[in-house]
């Protein structure tokens, strides 16, 4: 199970919109680029990419605007109503038309650049390749039972994100 970043800007800007929607409702106004539905995620984490997969059906590849940045997708369309000449005998529809949108956070950072998308029979498939610091990697730890045991040699470490240098030198054993 993979963990999600809380992202509380994110969460504001969600509230905010809520909040808008809710006041416009009670007043009656209603904003061009309200959404009326969101569509349905999953969301796969495997070792070197994030797969997500979006269940639009009823819409064209022409009508989706999907947006990728290094933490975040966005995915915005609308499914338009085709009002025939002749609807005799129609009584119920529970499609779902209007604008839709919906921003999913990833739980690491992608490749923003190299992504590969593929939309067939209404659902929306995204691989997105995942930057090389956020894959996971093992790193084996050395332990020592006692000071006697460390080293007395200088290591030199390299930060890979920032390039910054550093010494480490062991621990000096206590004196009491």
């Amino acid at each position: 199970m993979a963990l999600i970043r809380w992202q509380p800007f994110q969460e504001l800007e969600t509230l905010h919109r809520q909040m808008d929607q809710m006041f416009d409702d009670m007043s009656g106004l209603t904003r061009n680029h309200q959404t009326t539905w969101k569509p349905a995620i999953e969301l796969q984490d495997t070792d070197d990419h994030v797969i997500l997969r979006a269940e639009i059906p009823g819409i064209e590849g022409k009508d989706l605007d999907v947006r990728v940045t290094r933490d975040a997708v966005a995915i915005t369309g609308e499914h338009r109503y085709e009002k025939k000449a002749e609807e005799k005998g129609f009584f119920r529809s529970e499609f779902r038309y209007g604008k839709f949108g919906r921003v999913i956070p990833l739980p690491v950072a992608v490749k923003n650049d190299q992504v590969q998308a593929d939309f067939t029979n209404g659902i929306l498939t995204l691989t997105l390749p995942k930057v090389e610091s956020a894959k996971n990697r093992v790193v084996k730890l050395n332990l020592v039972e006692s000071a006697a045991v460390l080293e007395t040699s200088q290591e030199q470490q390299v930060d890979t994100e920032t390039n910054d240098v550093w010494e480490s030198k062991p621990a000096e054993p206590a004196t009491v």
